[in-house]
């Protein structure tokens, strides 16, 4: 790894990267790779490639014990979840919906011809608002889904209670959250059902993966039929449905990671802890803190930039980590509401988002994860401590790179 003690040793000003690798964030956790390969060998041995086979069934009965629900069906990955947990909650019309977050969430309404009413978040947790929720309600509305943004749980209570007075739907995307708790409860057990992912970039993945958790046995039933084409027996369909089904070979994968989930977490939490220490002196950077009496895979590390005090703003940072093969992300940046169809369909919405707007303005994203060690933590903040201490001169020198000269009329 290149020193970093000067300003003319940043890359993004002609020094060498500080990795010849590139760190990303979430790259993917392996687990045992003999035991994998085992799980591999055997499910081919057995030419049981998928419908609903024995790595399947194990998988879900693993999860549904960890997170304490009666009912986990495994997807083919959370986006497909989302959209057969909406279809078979029964939403329609409009459903609330932070855009603060990924633009799966939103897609999987929309996708559905479902409208998401954007609803602005808690500045503080960057879970949805909920006093804000009551405002977004009209009579098109059917649902809210919230998200455990980070895996920090949302309001629940408040949520439900929202809910239960409207006589509205309630579910949650989980994709953040698995392994995570609220006041002693696992997430997986709220609202009407909640939406796990198992995506690569997770700190357990299946290689591509989802799942619905839930304590409702009809709602499970029909999800069940949806995720395989409605079949209810053989050559029997008794309901609409698709294909959503995870395969063998993801199960196994799900199964390997469970097996290392203690160790994952174990790493993710050396991970923040390291970067909590050697941030925590540096002014205008916040890193966020997770709640201590509750349970949490401690997979993002978030940090929020406070351009006033650090005279140097999250986009330039990003770009001057990039430089040195630190590739933080600007995450939900720039936020749903401004992505299409939706920026289009509403083109005022910040007006109401003002959180989420300032939100994806400050948030970046660092490095972690069992590919990321303790070295590589030092020198990254190493770099943000560099940056921030030399802002003036940074900028000073990166603004011939920014601006083209005026040019004579």
């Amino acid at each position: 790894m290149a020193s970093k003690n000067r300003v003319e040793d940043l890359a993004i000003l002609g020094g060498s990267p500080a990795f010849s690798e590139k760190l990303h964030v979430g790259r993917p956790n392996i687990g045992d790779r003999d035991r994998l390969l085992e799980r591999i060998n055997d499910l081919l041995d057995r030419r049981w490639l998928s419908n609903n086979g024995p790595y399947v069934q194990e998988f879900e009965k693993r999860i549904a014990d960890i997170v304490g629900v009666k009912h986990c069906i495994a997807m083919c990955n959370g986006t497909v979840a989302l959209e057969i947990a909406i279809r078979a909650v029964g939403l329609t019309g409009e459903v609330i919906v932070p855009s603060f977050t990924f633009i799966a969430t939103a897609h999987a309404l929309q996708w559905q011809e479902i409208t998401p009413v954007f609803c602005d978040v808690d500045p503080r947790t960057h879970t949805i608002n909920p006093w804000r929720v009551e405002t977004m309600i009209t009579p098109r509305t059917t649902g809210i889904i919230g998200v455990h943004v980070w895996g920090q749980p949302c309001n629940v209570e408040a949520l439900t209670e929202i809910a239960n007075k409207h006589n509205l739907k309630l579910m949650f995307d989980a994709a953040h959250a698995f392994g995570c708790s609220y006041k002693g409860r696992m997430i997986g057990n709220f609202g009407n059902a909640e939406v796990f992912s198992f995506h690569a970039t997770k700190f357990l993945n299946a290689f591509e993966g989802g799942a619905v958790v839930t304590n409702d046995d009809e709602l499970a039933s029909k999800i069940r039929l949806m995720t395989n084409f409605g079949f209810a027996g053989y050559d029997n369909v008794n309901y609409i449905g698709t294909n959503g089904k995870m395969t063998e070979v993801s199960a196994a994968m799900g199964l390997t990671g469970l097996e290392s989930l203690d160790e994952f977490v174990a790493i993710n939490y050396r991970n923040y802890k390291q970067y909590q220490r050697e941030l925590e002196n540096i002014p205008g950077i916040k890193i966020l803190t997770y709640n201590k009496t509750d349970k949490c895979n401690y997979q993002y590390i978030v940090l929020e930039i406070d351009e006033a005090i650090t005279q140097i703003n999250r986009d330039k940072l990003v770009e001057i980590l990039w430089a040195e093969n630190i590739l933080a992300r600007r995450y939900f940046y720039p936020g749903c509401h401004r992505m299409e169809p939706y920026r289009s369909y509403f083109p005022h919405a910040g007006l109401l988002l003002p959180e989420t707007e300032n939100l994806g303005k400050r948030i970046l994203i660092l490095p972690t994860g069992s590919a990321v060690g303790l070295e590589e933590i030092n020198k990254i903040c190493q770099i943000i401590w560099l940056v921030v201490q030399h802002s003036y001169e940074v900028k000073e020198r990166l603004l011939p790179k920014d601006s083209e000269p005026l040019k004579a009329q």
